[in-house]
């Protein structure tokens, strides 16, 4: 290029100068002269812009090369570790969008966004949404010191006496009953983002006497089956879930990462932990991206005890074998898919979670009960209710302080059914039955190993009653009422969690121990009876987790 000008000049100069045929040059005027100086510095100028516009094409040639190597690093597969846990996390999540498109304005395409994260290896694309199976597999020992009959997991109220038979054995069992399956689907649907999430285990009950000499086929049953969706401020969650009353880790979301139900083998979890798994409807606001609020309607439950190993009241002589009045309770034999309920419990919930290291929750529950008395035709309607206070901080790094208290009147199904939630007077009508619960205690984490420790504890108040002849004491609590009617349960328990090894490709393998010490107080023991039952509990867990994270956080 740079002797083509130099030839272009040289032709330019030689016809403004021109020279007579067999003679000397003539010398040059002065016009012709000041021309041919101009012309040199144009030819300058052009030169200066020809090299400046030579090395801007060779650095937009770079640029176009980066941007096309990290396209090609965009359609190759990519696999990260798994956060354990994280793959039910709280908030509802999309699939990893597009590379940006190139504008006039901007000419080279946009690297790669750090946020995006790699797909699971097990995730399925369908359209818009993405299928991300979720779940683990537990082979589970369970010793006791005493024969509770309850295999892997932990009816706290009814732990044996040891003045019976079942107190005077031990039992060790092994089980894969807690493995679980699952999915959940994310979606982006006219900007909301929309989350389904299903889980199951198969701790729901045998399938015949004589498959457990055998077979041991073990029922698959539904633990969660909802649907979330969220758009800018609001969001609504509807069906079966755990619910909102059950203390949150951070935030106000449904899934497991977000939520506290500490870090136990045992399958009911700890005592003391309000909780259940209840289908509902809630509706949750978040003003901000630390502060959250809701309301939820889940399905009530005129709870009488006898679930969970919980004390049943004693009732009034005329109702002891009324069929048309103990349908109205749920009790050991009835449930709450039989008994009528006036309307779905409501309950409230306000969290703020200032950073990482701090949340902090309050909650409300208001419940009503409803009885109809056959023998004088009068209704009764008692309504009743309840608080919650959680705190989790971080003391230092990886070292947390956890406190989740409640207390009600009418309330105590929460409780794992520790307590019933009224008794009944004997004119029909109900009395509500005073209950509180704590679990407190410290996790840790250090490197592929978390240890915890918990205290959880129980207390159910007395509510005593006369029956019609005015003397018979009936109710929770009595002189001379069963040993079964608890006053207190309480245990401590220490244990952990090591992941032995965890890859993005294959899932995560992790062992686990517990133990427990557990011990109840009846509000009356009879002479010579034990004041109080104990038991001495330890698990060992080995569980596969299945690979995968959820896709990228969208909002």
């Amino acid at each position: 290029m740079n002797s083509r000008l130099r030839r272009f000049a040289l032709a330019i100069a030689c016809t403004l100068v021109p020279a007579a045929k067999g003679q000397d040059s003539a010398p040059a005027t002065n016009s012709q002269t000041m021309e041919i100086q101009q012309l040199r510095k144009q030819l300058e100028q052009q030169q200066k812009q020809i090299e400046e516009l030579r090395a801007t094409l060779e650095a937009q040639q770079v640029v176009l090369e980066k941007a096309a190597a990290a396209a090609e690093r965009l359609a190759e597969p990519e696999h990260k570790a798994p956060n354990i846990g994280e793959v039910a996390s709280t908030t509802p999540i999309i699939p990893r969008g597009l590379a940006p498109v190139a504008t006039a304005a901007t000419p080279v395409l946009a690297p790669p966004q750090a946020a995006a994260e790699p797909s699971s290896p097990l995730q399925v694309h369908i359209g818009d949404a993405t299928i991300t199976p979720v779940g683990f597999m537990d082979i589970t020992n369970t010793f006791r010191s005493t024969n509770a009959g309850t295999s892997l997991q932990t009816n706290f109220g009814s732990i044996p006496y040891n003045n019976t038979v079942q107190g005077r054995l031990t039992e060790d069992k092994w089980s894969a009953e807690n493995s679980r399956l699952g999915l959940r689907v994310d979606a982006k649907v006219k900007g909301a983002n929309v989350l389904g999430y299903f889980e199951g285990d198969f701790v729901g009950g045998v399938a015949g006497n004589n498959t457990q000499v055998s077979s041991n086929s073990m029922l698959f049953r539904i633990r969660q089956y909802y649907v979330d969706v969220r758009r800018g401020f609001w969001e609504v969650l509807a069906g079966q879930a755990w619910s909102m009353l059950l203390p949150n880790r951070r935030g106000m979301g449904p899934l497991p990462a977000d939520l506290f139900y500490t870090q136990v083998v045992d399958v009911n979890y700890t005592n003391g932990l309000f909780w259940g798994r209840i289908p509902g409807i809630r509706f949750i606001g978040h003003p901000s991206k630390t502060v959250a609020f809701g309301v939820a309607l889940e399905n009530s439950s005129q709870y009488f005890g006898g679930s969970g190993g919980g004390g049943i009241p004693t009732l009034p002589t005329a109702f002891a074998s009324n069929s048309g009045f103990n349908t109205q309770i749920d009790n050991s034999v009835n449930n709450d898919r039989t008994v009528a309920n006036v309307h779905p419990d409501i309950i409230a919930k306000f969290t703020v979670d200032p950073s990482s290291r701090f949340h902090f929750e309050l909650g409300g529950m208001e419940d009503t009960v409803r009885l109809f008395n056959p023998v004088t035709n009068q209704h009764f309607t008692r309504a009743g209710g309840g608080g919650t206070l959680t705190v989790n901080a971080e003391l230092v790094k990886n070292f947390r302080f956890i406190t989740a208290n409640y207390m009600n009147d009418g309330g105590g199904r929460y409780i794992f059914g520790a307590a019933p939630n009224f008794i009944v007077r004997a004119d029909g009508s109900p009395s509500l039955v005073r209950s509180a619960s704590t679990v407190s205690g410290f996790e840790a984490t250090i490197g592929n190993f978390a240890p915890y420790i918990y205290y959880g504890g129980v207390y159910i108040g007395r509510n005593t009653a006369l029956d019609a002849n005015g003397t018979t004491p009936i109710g929770y609590g009595y002189a001379g009422s069963p040993n079964s009617q608890n006053r207190t349960i309480q245990e401590g328990t220490i244990g952990w969690t090591h992941t032995l090894w965890r890859d993005g490709k294959y899932g995560a393998l992790q062992w686990m121990g517990q133990y427990a010490y557990l011990f109840r107080n009846p509000w009356f023991k009879t002479a010579g009876a034990p004041k109080s039952a104990h038991e001495n509990a330890i698990w060992f867990n080995l569980r596969y987790v299945l690979p995968g994270t959820a896709p990228t956080i969208q909002y």
